[in-house]
């Protein structure tokens, strides 16, 4: 009987988080190696996938002997907070976000040992963009690109697939020897190829030479998700008390509490998301403000660093206003994964999962499009 490790292509996720990698690629791959620093996130994947490959540690100590074989994907979706314009703007000199220079360390190990693998995929919040003037992302494309392969960015958001505004760059990376020709545009009008990553393409075209290529990504299929497909009948987090509702909308911003007027207006059911952030009112002074969105679409899932991370579901009929925060279930769903994938534990621990984590369906998508057909173009060199 042959193995699957035997007759699917080979995957290593780095910073793997709860496992979304592994749910969007399915039984169609095998995961040679996981890893991830957090215990409590190694706990969940081994917990959905079981502890095969999984590998708990720093990657700066990393053991290499599990990528000392033909492998054909490695996806990293390293830290974000120091890339992130919520951040604090040390970019690649933060300590987490720095954190992907172990992980070229990495690759460049399986690179000299013959080992290198066809496609690189790497995953991180847009700010990467415009950190430090471009200068951080500019050093993320020649690092990869000096390892041997031509690097492409896509600026994908999540809205298109699930019923969540989580806008990321992906970074598609395809060895050289690999011919990607039709796999790839002239120019950049693709559904993916967003504003702000052209003008940064134009910006540093120089340091970029003619390793930048303009991945053909499709569009998105319709989107299916709806928010009020995400709602969980038996949700693990309570509905706040008139008094707290009230103290919610007194927070409201005029646009919002506009919008919320209008919703009560119509008489209809509305569903909608609030998130509490700190705005200058006239003044100059910062205070909390209860941002209402009502178009259909969750706002960015993040970690519950604190209680303006938290997102509250809001269902608004006549004048009866009903809230709470998203349940551990609704955030899961947000990012696209499946009933059946446990979180156990504590609220906070679900909540950071899905923060922390790349939306399945856009993996899946990147999946069809663009992995399989540059394995499959490998294979046909590999045959010639």
């Amino acid at each position: 009987m042959v193995s699957p490790d035997e007759t699917t292509p080979r995957y290593a996720e780095f910073f793997c988080g709860g496992g979304m990698v592994r749910a969007a690629l399915g039984a169609g791959w095998t995961c040679v190696l996981a890893n991830d620093i957090d215990p409590m996130k190694c706990r969940v994947y081994q917990d959905n996938f079981g502890a095969h490959g999984l590998v708990r540690g720093d990657i700066a100590t990393l053991d290499p002997a599990p990528l000392m074989r033909d492998v054909d994907l490695y996806w990293g979706s390293s830290p974000c907070q120091d890339f992130s314009l919520a951040g604090n703007g040390k970019g690649l000199a933060g300590q987490r976000s720095g954190v992907f220079r172990h992980w070229i360390d990495v690759i460049a190990q399986a690179v000299a040992a013959d080992h290198a693998p066809r496609v690189i995929a790497f995953e991180n919040v847009t700010g990467l963009l415009s950190r430090a003037g471009g200068a951080d992302f500019v050093a993320v494309v020649t690092a990869l690109s000096s390892l041997g392969y031509r690097v492409g960015g896509l600026e994908i958001d999540a809205r298109h697939f699930v019923a969540q505004s989580r806008p990321r760059l992906f970074v598609i990376c395809a060895r050289d020897d690999i011919d990607v020709g039709g796999l790839t545009r002239a120019t950049p009008d693709g559904p993916f190829h967003s504003a702000k990553l052209r003008r940064f393409a134009q910006a540093h075209r120089r340091q970029l030479s003619d390793r930048w290529v303009w991945w053909s990504l499709p569009a998105a299929p319709a989107r299916a998700q709806r928010l009020e497909d995400v709602l969980d009948p038996r949700p693990d987090t309570p509905w706040f008390t008139q008094a707290e509702v009230r103290h919610l909308t007194a927070m409201m911003s005029p646009p919002s509490l506009s919008r919320l007027k209008t919703a009560q207006a119509s008489g209809k059911m509305t569903i909608g998301t609030i998130y509490r952030r700190g705005r200058p009112d006239a003044q100059g002074t910062v205070r909390q403000r209860a941002e209402l969105r009502l178009d259909g679409i969750a706002g960015c899932l993040r970690t519950p660093a604190g209680g303006s991370s938290r997102q509250t579901l809001v269902l608004i009929e006549g004048r009866r206003i009903r809230a709470r925060l998203l349940s551990s279930r609704e955030a899961l769903r947000l990012m696209g994964l499946p009933d059946d994938y446990r979180v156990t534990g504590r609220y906070n621990e679900a909540y950071k999962v899905a923060g922390d984590g790349v939306v399945v369906p856009v993996v899946a998508h990147l999946d069809r499009h663009l992995f399989a057909p540059i394995l499959a173009a490998a294979r046909l060199r590999s045959a010639a």
